[in-house]
């Protein structure tokens, strides 16, 4: 690939993590990781400046306005970035730029706190409106889900206008609340205080906003005028009055050397662990306003100010043990407990994920090995090497820890696996798994009832979900699927989902690498779950998506006796073993990969991807080079946007029905002429 390819693949790369981290309040890599990505952007773009346009990673701010949450609203001051940095030399360097041009200058340090901006505007002391951030010119409006947040005052004592900006976070305590009640309801937890103050304050209710509890720090007066004190003049002194006026503003202190600057930010990292609330670096800013129009950064940063990042905070722990768990498909676990636990981002670790036994054999670690351990993105606690070796080499067991079957290694990975289909530690997962919402879909059956049904002794296996009918009586006395209404409403669903398609039985199996979508394209091919059955490698190698391991792994789950006579128990109890038949619908889509993005007319996520499914297609949710259409409603965003920097043809919703009909989408007409 040449290097103007790879200049134009990392913009895409970018583009997508800042659409993962800005508007889905879901990154999927970690801050340095992201940090490194844009590092190197920025040097391509110092190597080829005649490369780099408006649209690059480099000169926009990361988000864009979610128009669900709120109405829109343009800034009256752009909302930008600041500049990161990740050397002290940079710092110094940086601040002696500044005292070149202004000797008096001074500088602000303060905690950059790991939240997302809002502006409050305030017109003679009464606030008229809050804003997000958005793509930094134009936000939306999440006023009344500001006027709940404790730190945001409805009256402040100044006159005339002023503008503030700041960053709204969730304490590590709130955040821990949160998590604490999702996962008593069963309910998804939240991956860190970030994400969740930010999808908390887009939300459409204020009072979940209120039951949350986040909180806001003013970090800049963005804007005053008319108010009889100049807020404009000097930035420590104008948080000074905020701070006398009960507003709640970040710490700060101010400097006038490249040494105190240096001092400041040592003394933020230092407090790092103690904090309430996470950090993602330590702001460095002009203290003198006027001053910072004379260091432009940019379209994309504001003018005066750096960031400074801090490296990933990194403690020494103790192994004390390596223990090995199971997981739902049989997979070993591994995970070290340390002998005492360490603070590391505001919480205490006592335990990190090991990957597989190669891994913790390569690492050199051991029981009683001393190891550095850090935040993987500030979250997942991870071991990135040892410090002191025992001289002991760790070895996993050859025995399943739970049922005692022989483990067996898969011939392609790292990975070693339980095949006992009946081992304790699988089956809860395994009939969790088979009754939830992407497999057999059994409506009110979860956990909490599959658990409290293998403890007592009415499920040994699948087989057993459909015996439960014959334990009715006992099963309402004993309240197990609580009354007798809610019992025969769960009976009743799990009577009628044998009557779903064999791809929904087939994905419940858990098959090693077969889930929801390889399941329903496998059997696309296939007439019966029978039909599978009797399929060799070979054949399953054939059908698109499907690689070698995939094959093995289902022919070896099919050639094992117990899962065949688990299938004639199935077939004999009524549970639907044929697919529909596979000319139902027409194949007018088949061999097209496509995507649907925005709000459409006639039909929802999930029904337009079984409407392309049914036609012979393929419906995914991310938008690549293999994607051969891409179906644009209302308020398409950055798939859109993906979509025609990869040159793919974008077409309405009633093109797609023209298609699936037999016709031909206008895009593709037009790519003819």
């Amino acid at each position: 690939m040449d290097e103007k390819k790879q200049y134009e693949e990392l913009i895409r790369t970018i583009d997508y993590h800042m659409d993962r981290y800005y508007n889905q309040d879901a990154p999927e890599i970690t801050d340095f990781a992201y940090d490194q990505l844009m590092l190197q952007l920025k040097a391509m773009e110092k190597e080829h400046p005649e490369w780099v346009t408006p649209d690059s990673p480099t000169q926009k701010v990361g988000g864009t306005t979610k128009r669900e949450a709120g109405v829109e609203v343009v800034h009256n001051v752009p909302m930008l970035s600041i500049q990161d940095v990740f050397t002290e030399e940079e710092v110094t360097a940086w601040v002696e730029s500044v005292q070149r041009v202004h000797p008096d200058a001074r500088f602000s340090v303060e905690e950059k706190i790991d939240g997302l901006s809002m502006t409050l505007r305030y017109q003679d002391g009464a606030l008229t409106l809050a804003e997000t951030r958005g793509n930094g010119l134009v936000g939306e409006d999440v006023t009344q889900n500001a006027l709940v947040i404790p730190d945001v005052a409805r009256q402040i004592g100044l006159p005339g206008y002023v503008e503030l900006r700041g960053e709204v976070y969730m304490s590590h305590a709130d955040f821990e609340r949160f998590n604490e009640q999702q996962e008593e309801a069963g309910k998804r937890t939240a991956a860190n205080p970030r994400n969740l103050a930010a999808g908390t304050l887009r939300q459409l209710d204020s009072r979940v906003v209120r039951q949350r509890g986040l909180k806001m720090f003013v970090f800049n007066v963005q804007d005053a005028r008319d108010n009889g004190v100049d807020l404009m003049e000097s930035h420590g002194k104008s948080l000074q009055i905020l701070q006398d006026n009960g507003i709640a503003c970040v710490r700060h202190t101010v400097c006038g050397t490249p040494e105190q600057v240096l001092e400041a930010i040592h003394a933020i990292g230092e407090s790092r662990g103690d904090l309430p609330y996470d950090l993602d670096g330590a702001v460095v800013k002009i203290d003198q306003v006027a001053y910072r129009a004379d260091f432009p950064a940019g379209s994309k940063y504001s003018a005066g100010h750096i960031a400074y990042k801090y490296p990933p905070e990194e403690k020494e722990v103790v192994i004390d043990r390596i223990e090995v768990n199971v997981g739902r498909t049989g997979k070993m676990t591994f995970r070290a407990i340390f002998r005492e636990p360490v603070r590391l981002c505001g919480t205490n670790v006592q335990k990190a994920t090991l990957h597989n036994a190669d891994f913790i054999r390569s690492m050199g670690i051991s029981e009683g090995c001393t190891a550095i351990c850090r935040k993987q993105g500030e979250i997942i606690p991870a071991i990135v090497r040892v410090v002191k070796q025992t001289g002991q080499e760790y070895r996993a067991p050859d025995h399943c820890p739970v049922c005692g079957a022989a483990l067996t290694k898969d011939e392609d990975t790292s990975d070693i696996y339980c095949d006992n289909p009946s081992c304790p530690a699988q089956l809860k997962r395994t009939l969790a798994y088979f009754v939830g919402k992407d497999a057999m879909d059994i409506k009110n059956f979860g956990s909490k009832y599959i658990n409290a049904l293998v403890e007592q002794g009415y499920i040994r296996n699948i087989p057993d979900i459909y015996r439960l009918h014959e334990h009715r009586e006992e099963l309402i006395e004993k309240g197990i699927l609580g009354k007798e209404k809610n019992t025969d409403k769960i009976l009743a669903a799990i009577e009628g989902s044998k009557q779903n398609a064999p791809d929904q039985l087939l994905t419940g199996f858990a098959i090693r690498n077969v889930g929801r979508i390889s399941a329903r394209q496998i059997m696309k091919h296939y007439g019966s779950l029978w039909e599978l059955a009797e399929a060799g490698e070979e054949e399953l190698v054939q059908l698109p998506d499907v690689g070698e391991i995939t094959a093995r792994s289902i022919c070896h789950f099919f050639r094992d006796e117990e899962n065949r006579a688990m299938l004639r128990e199935l077939t004999d109890m009524g549970v639907n073993m044929d697919a529909a038949d596979r000319e139902a619908g027409s194949r007018t889509l088949e061999g097209l990969t496509i995507v649907a993005t925005g709000t459409l007319e006639h039909f929802g996520r999930k029904e337009i991807g079984e409407y392309i499914e049914k036609h012979g297609g393929k419906s995914t949710g991310s938008v690549s080079k293999k994607t051969s259409y891409l179906v644009a409603g209302e308020n398409a965003g950055s798939k859109l946007d993906k979509a025609r920097s990869l040159g793919i043809p974008v077409i309405t919703e009633q093109e797609l029905i023209r298609m699936a009909e037999g016709g031909e989408p206008e895009a593709a007409a037009a790519g003819k002429q």
